[in-house]
């Protein structure tokens, strides 16, 4: 019960870290939580939006990377990886990550509406590439 306890404190105060734009403060009581409970899912995923947040993108993109392999299930370290994806024009690897993330959750409604926007923008690049091909037609 105290390890529960202790988790949501800790949880909470790096989600207003988080809120008040303290990325790198979160990030170093995301490490410092870490270190004794290292397979928690939870602050692992908080520790990842902080590095997103303090603009880390590669090491973002790592640690959700490294959730969406040990926690599959979770939709949400798959939606957050997609987002990073599609922030780096990288349309495809998104749309492979928001289809795990719908995989994980049919029902995941924020994953939805962003595989929607990536087709938009994956069609869009067709688009483009087929005047470019093809300027006269």
């Amino acid at each position: 019960m105290l390890t529960d306890i202790a988790l949501v404190s800790a949880l909470l105060v790096l989600a207003q870290l988080l809120r008040a734009g303290r990325a790198d403060e979160a990030l170093a009581k995301a490490d410092q939580y870490l270190v004794n409970r290292p397979r928690d899912p939870q602050m692992q995923f908080l520790r990842a939006q902080a590095l997103s947040d303090a603009a880390r993108t590669a090491d973002a993109i790592a640690a959700y990377t490294q959730l969406t392999q040990e926690y599959p299930e979770l939709p949400e370290p798959h939606n957050n990886l997609a987002a990073l994806y599609a922030r780096q024009n990288r349309f495809a690897e998104a749309l492979v990550a928001l289809q795990a993330a719908v995989r994980a959750r049919p029902d995941y409604a924020t994953a939805l509406e962003n595989m929607g926007d990536v087709y938009i923008m994956l069609g869009i690049q067709a688009y483009q590439s087929a005047t470019q091909a093809a300027p006269s037609q």
